[in-house]
């Protein structure tokens, strides 16, 4: 039987596990035996690879992190890493490697993929910052957690007659900051797609007042400026 291996790199997301699940039951059902790589690609590099089995996988759909753990790898960046992790690739007799992470584990898999390996990329980061694919792993769980916490941040905002300022991460995409606000009926979502100086932010906040809005919502991207920078201007 032909061998696949399996690896998740970089920050954990929600999502991962039930992931995993799926490449073991299809790898499985399709006649590959499915190899775990443990910890990443510094798993990869020290040839941390264990064989999954369907039992290895039951009762992880709604558990977070990942049961194959991740770290990053300083020795994998180095040629010598490298070469290590195509070695140990070809040693277990992998015929293809499934790299489930964000930008940084794509760039270690364009590094293998360079070296003759056969790798497909599941998008793993809550951030939604991945190209040709609608939602990220991981993305949905952190819009769900993000809009409780508005409706929380709303309530006390309320009591105090308050503006509450949220920023959200996602490096230079504003996906969560967006569709989270969207579904809270945040008033205010800055985001660095769409740029606001604090000038016009203030002034829609200034204008609510006026009209009576004493308690307002604004979401800011961790791309498009600090929520400290606004709150002091």
């Amino acid at each position: 039987m032909e061998r696949i291996g399996i690896l998740t790199s970089g920050g954990d997301t929600p999502g991962m596990n039930a992931a995993i699940r799926a490449l073991v039951k299809a790898g499985i059902h399709a006649g590959y035996t499915v190899m775990g790589i443990y910890h990443g690609y510094k798993g990869l590099v020290n040839g941390l690879v264990h064989q999954l089995q369907p039992v290895d996988v039951a009762g992880i759909m709604d558990k977070g992190g990942t049961i194959i753990r991740t770290a990053r790898s300083m020795e994998f960046l180095t040629p010598e890493g490298k070469d290590k992790a195509v070695d140990i690739i070809q040693g277990y007799g992998l015929k293809g490697l499934v790299v489930i992470g964000g930008d940084g584990t794509y760039r270690g898999a364009k590094v293998l993929a360079d070296r003759g390996v056969n790798v497909i990329g599941l998008p793993g980061t809550i951030d939604n910052d991945m190209g040709y694919t609608d939602f990220t792993i991981g993305f949905d769980t952190a819009v769900n957690n993000v809009m409780t916490e508005i409706y929380k941040i709303r309530d006390t905002m309320s009591a105090h007659d308050r503006i509450g300022v949220i920023e959200l991460m996602g490096r230079k995409c504003g996906d969560i900051a967006l569709w989270a606000g969207v579904a809270g009926a945040a008033d205010l979502i800055i985001v660095p797609e769409c740029a606001m100086s604090w000038d016009d932010a203030v002034a829609y906040l200034a204008k609510n007042r006026q009209m009576g809005k004493l308690t307002s919502i604004v979401m800011i991207a961790e791309g498009a400026g600090s929520a400290a920078d606004l709150v002091a201007y």
